[in-house]
């Protein structure tokens, strides 16, 4: 099972990119954030075409996640259950007995200390959603644009300040906490050391001078992490014409044991 995340930046700017990406790499679901169009503006028909089906939640000019499935699936909310802002991120899928959570975590640098706290409060639902999904038993990731570079390895030197909402203490707390719920940070289990960034900023040459950030996450249920092979953020494809500035995040899995007969 091939698995990857991807903030676009703007899923119609981007279409081609995209289109053509997923003809290259044929993941079994592509997980997008930052769409940046309203539900009934997505490029649904262009995405059916290329085999995928889509789960979308849309926001005008803002946020929004869709993921893309190909084969069968089911919707299983369009929400981040006791998160109460109303803002389109979150998406969650079943396919393949594996539950996927799509998600676009707050940066939480803009609005102030209220700004700050719906990242937290954002961090504290997807923690109890991840708790109660472990309490039924499910094989599930929660996938997407964290906004959090949880260790300083995850921070190119420079690159942010202190007090920068994606390096607080607080945010990094919150990920530990979500880790410790029994969680497999992917890329982290199989890379330990060493920098992995997934996001150069448009700014001051970022790209160029590999001032980056490691922000897209995928975290394994117990059982997903045993099918654990690869994790590798799809480096090249920030040198492409108008990019996006993160890059495609893959995760491939095993498929599971069959039980004996």
């Amino acid at each position: 099972m091939k698995l990857a995340t991807w903030n676009v930046n703007s899923v119609r700017q981007r279409l081609g990119l995209v289109l053509d990406w997923l003809k290259r790499e044929q993941p079994d679901v592509l997980m997008m954030q930052e769409i940046k169009c309203e539900t009934d503006q997505f490029p649904k028909a262009a995405f059916e075409d290329a085999g995928y089906g889509c789960a979308v939640v849309g926001q005008k000019s803002y946020n929004g996640v869709a993921t893309l499935v190909r084969g069968d699936f089911s919707i299983t909310t369009d929400h981040l259950p006791g998160f109460s802002d109303p803002a389109a991120r979150y998406v969650e899928v079943c396919t393949q007995d594996v539950v996927l959570g799509n998600l676009y975590l707050p940066n939480g640098n803009s609005g102030g200390e209220q700004g700050y706290a719906t990242k937290l409060e954002f961090l504290n639902a997807l923690t109890a959603h991840a708790r109660l999904l472990l309490a039924e038993e499910k094989d599930f990731a929660l996938a997407g644009d964290y906004n959090i570079c949880p260790a300083p390895i995850d921070c190119a030197p420079g690159a942010l300040g202190p007090e920068d909402a994606l390096v607080r203490p607080q945010s990094r707390a919150a990920y530990r906490r979500l880790l410790w719920l029994g969680l497999t940070d992917a890329l982290r289990a199989l890379h330990p050391t060493g920098a992995a960034y997934t996001f150069w900023d448009y700014q001051a040459r970022a790209w160029e001078r590999d001032c980056g950030l490691r922000i897209d996450h995928m975290l394994l249920s117990p059982r997903l992490a045993e099918r654990l092979q690869t994790a590798t953020p799809n480096r090249n494809e920030r040198a492409m014409p108008r990019p996006s500035d993160h890059v495609p995040f893959i995760v491939t899995l095993k498929d599971p044991t069959k039980p004996r007969t």
